[in-house]
């Protein structure tokens, strides 16, 4: 029989979650936000697949692995469930990130309302061309490379964002890296070579686009 929903919160030992379903977490967060801000208090696996673009089968094991089965009849608790996956993808404090790369860009990411809203402020941006030094953007004044070890140390900074040119993307991983930074959000077009223990995300608009050109292509070849 399945654990109530309401059940209280017992200590139990951390299961390893697959990456796979840890990349879906988010979606299904998103989705959560939506149907809570309608007012909805649950919903079925069915209808969060749906709106996931997953199948039912898929949504029940990723829930499982947090300790959700849902109950038959009524589905999930909607509450809990963003409870949950606030608490694993580590959402229930902020995080704050260092934009090093302040381009067009950077530029853009930094005027992001989205990242502090979602616990991700923007702590610090930095640049290496010293005709951007002193210049302030928003609420923050953009500091140099140089100072990254103490900005890093003096702003609780948690994640990297690389906003750079391919050919500076290598050095400014190393750099944060070495200033204690062990997660990095790179969106230079270059594949970056970082030490175990330090998690690295890649974000390649071209590839989205290259892979939004294939299905775009297949469908003109259809029609």
């Amino acid at each position: 029989m399945a654990e109530p929903l309401d059940a209280v919160d017992r200590p139990r030992a951390r299961r390893r979650i697959p990456e796979a379903t840890v990349a879906r977490l988010p979606v299904y967060l998103r989705s959560l936000l939506e149907v809570a801000a309608d007012g909805q208090t649950t919903i079925s696996s069915e209808r969060l697949a749906e709106m996931a673009g997953v199948n039912a089968a898929k949504v029940r094991k990723d829930l499982s692995y947090l300790g959700s089965y849902g109950t038959r009849g009524v589905g999930y608790d909607v509450e809990y469930l963003l409870f949950q996956m606030n608490r694993e993808l580590g959402l229930t404090q902020d995080w704050p990130v260092v934009i090093v790369g302040i381009g067009n860009l950077g530029q853009a990411l930094a005027g992001y309302g989205g990242f502090g809203e979602r616990g991700f402020p923007v702590g610090a941006l930095v640049d290496a061309d010293r005709s951007k030094v002193g210049t302030r953007l928003g609420s923050h004044v953009v500091m140099h490379i140089d100072d990254l070890p103490e900005v890093v140390a003096e702003r609780a900074i948690a994640i990297g964002v690389i906003a750079t040119p391919a050919s500076a993307a290598q050095d400014v991983a190393d750099r944060l890296v070495a200033a204690g930074v062990t997660s990095i959000l790179n969106f230079a077009p270059a594949i970056l070579s970082v030490p175990d223990g330090v998690s690295l995300r890649k974000v390649d608009l071209a590839v989205e686009l290259q892979i939004l050109s294939f299905y775009q292509q297949r469908r003109l070849v259809s029609s």
